[in-house]
């Protein structure tokens, strides 16, 4: 068994909040109030998720006090069983450590899409873009960052970001659509075709007629 009852890598939780947490600001750059309110979302996710990664494994006391022996862990705060998915069907560890790295792919798919958007809005300096994969979908970088909550969900799921990942939903919803509005009165019925078109967060594998 193991010698104590927490992860303790607390440089980490502090290591992996600060990569995220810049990584995401880099590529939203949220400049108004209620940008930076949402991402306090985000940040609050993160932190729930790394905390019980590799320091205090909340789920997993929880969940030993409601079952018990009934789950047959051998030896519940080794990290490996962190990987509920696979820990609390009995898995063996290869089978913990391949859901883990489905988590990571899922992750970096995320992550490319969030760096096709920005690289798209970056260089078109103010304009409409409706082409590459703004011609899939409306929002690609909160898409991304979908994408990213759900693979780490699928790596670490814990009871406290399966709550909070729909709160997180409905905020960068609310944020796309106030958005829009903004992006509308700047362009117009262009946009209210191109949005009439293209669908906001799952992508369109068809090809659909540019708006500009």
């Amino acid at each position: 068994m193991h010698e104590s009852y927490d992860y303790g890598i607390w440089w980490m939780v502090i290591f992996n909040v600060g990569i995220f947490g810049v990584f995401v600001v880099g590529f939203l750059r949220p400049k108004k109030n209620y940008e930076w309110r949402t991402l306090g979302v985000f940040a609050a996710f993160i932190v729930a998720l790394f905390v019980e990664m590799y320091g205090f494994p909340l789920t997993i006391y929880i969940i030993l006090s409601l079952f018990g022996e009934q789950l047959g862990i051998a030896d519940p705060f080794q990290h490996v069983n962190g990987h509920l998915l696979g820990t609390l069907f009995g898995a063996p560890e290869w089978v913990k450590l391949i859901i883990c790295q489905l988590g990571g792919f899922v992750m970096l798919i995320g992550l490319i899409i969030m760096g096709k958007g920005w690289k798209q809005i970056h260089e078109a300096k103010g304009e409409l873009v409706t082409t590459g994969i703004y011609a899939r979908m409306r929002h690609p970088q909160y898409s991304g960052l979908f994408l990213i909550t759900i693979g780490m969900l699928i790596q670490w799921p814990t009871l406290i970001t399966l709550i909070m990942w729909p709160i997180l939903m409905y905020a960068y919803h609310r944020l796309a659509m106030r958005e829009e509005k903004v992006v509308e009165n700047q362009f117009g019925e262009a946009y209210r075709q191109y949005r009439e078109s293209v669908p906001a967060f799952i992508p369109r594998f068809k090809k659909s007629v540019s708006a500009g």
